[in-house]
């Protein structure tokens, strides 16, 4: 089977169920953001002690998950697929309970940064921001499952927690932000 089919040349794809949509539609806006926000986990899990990496890898099947979520219009429709769940929220939120107690109390808002792997899992983080974004703004005008926008506002909490525990896991200071007056 060949990679390509052509059948997105005039700029249209598929939905799951065959609804054919603009390449520019927020359906396939939100799951290509989603999409790219899997890929920077990829590479954050390049930074990960090794304890850490099957959590960032089990967020990255469930991100897969939600981007076949997205990709199909109506809840209805049969879904070959996991959705989110309570309970994966549940689990998020469980993790970044426990990245608080590592961490040292926040005293100052901080900069990104601190090494490569915080510096990518702050653009992570502003990645997921923006694919809740454009999340919500499709769930103002088509069916979106509730639990997929609590999971990416929970989620862009843990990745901003898994910056802080990156460049602290590698002995780095956090970058405090000190406004000019």
């Amino acid at each position: 089977m060949k990679i390509y089919t052509k059948t997105g040349d005039k700029g249209d794809t598929s939905l799951i169920g065959g609804y054919r949509v603009s390449k520019s539609d927020l359906r396939i806006e939100s799951y290509g953001t989603v999409d790219e926000l899997n890929s920077w986990l990829g590479l954050i899990v390049e930074y990960l002690p090794q304890d850490r990496i099957e959590e960032v890898q089990r967020i990255q099947s469930l991100l897969f998950s939600m981007g076949a979520q997205l990709a199909s219009k109506s809840k209805e429709q049969k879904r070959p697929f996991t959705e989110v769940s309570t309970d994966d929220i549940k689990s998020l939120e469980a993790c970044i309970d426990e990245y608080e107690v590592l961490l040292p109390r926040m005293t100052h808002f901080i900069l990104p940064g601190g090494n490569k792997g915080a510096a990518q899992a702050h653009i992570a983080r502003c990645v997921c921001r923006r694919a809740e974004r454009i999340v919500v703004q499709l769930s103002r005008i088509d069916f979106v499952d509730d639990n997929v926008l609590v999971y990416l506002n929970r989620l862009s909490d843990y990745l901003f927690c898994l910056a802080r525990a990156l460049a602290i896991w590698d002995g780095k200071d956090e970058i405090k932000w000190i406004p000019s007056k």
